[in-house]
């Protein structure tokens, strides 16, 4: 498979949809690391959530929910994923100030946002989660930007079917 400077997968040519494979990527995360999905995938379902901006009241309603709830998905075998367009410096202010237990990913150049279909909406991307199984096919796509926190009943919905 080809790959971008980025690390983001060139060959897909539309958003996945439920039931799709879900696109690799390989993108910076807060405290310096690096992130690859396949990593993660055949050993734990994946709640990737994207957000529009660290710090914000939304995002950060949305974040401390996923915090807040966080038992309930290590508890079905799951791994949290948020990701903006925020730096990696951001995210650690970010998870630092709110003490946020799972990994931030920094999509600065919006690839991974684009390879997922998540498109903008004015100035800020658009509010979306995806629940990801072991196997790595998409079993639940939420997304809307007004109801932060009902994408973590939603997340929790998907993992337990």
């Amino acid at each position: 498979m080809a790959h971008h400077e980025s690390g983001v997968q060139s060959d897909t040519t539309r958003p996945p949809a439920v039931g799709d494979r879900a696109p690799d990527f390989t993108a910076p995360t807060g405290g310096g690391g690096t992130l690859h999905l396949w990593d993660l995938l055949g050993q734990k379902p994946i709640v990737l959530y994207f957000y529009p901006k660290d710090d914000t009241p939304g995002c950060t309603a949305e974040a401390c929910s996923f915090r807040d709830n966080y038992a309930q998905f290590t508890g079905a075998g799951a791994v949290v994923i948020g990701i903006s367009g925020d730096s990696a410096a951001s995210h650690d202010r970010f998870a630092e100030k709110y003490n946020l237990p799972f990994p931030l990913v920094s999509d600065a150049d919006g690839s991974v946002r684009s390879l997922y279909g998540v498109s903008p909406r004015g100035a800020l991307p658009t509010r979306t989660t995806f629940v990801i199984d072991a196997a790595g096919i998409v079993r639940g796509i939420f997304s809307s930007l007004a109801s932060a926190t009902q994408h973590v009943d939603r997340s929790l919905a998907a993992l337990s079917h």
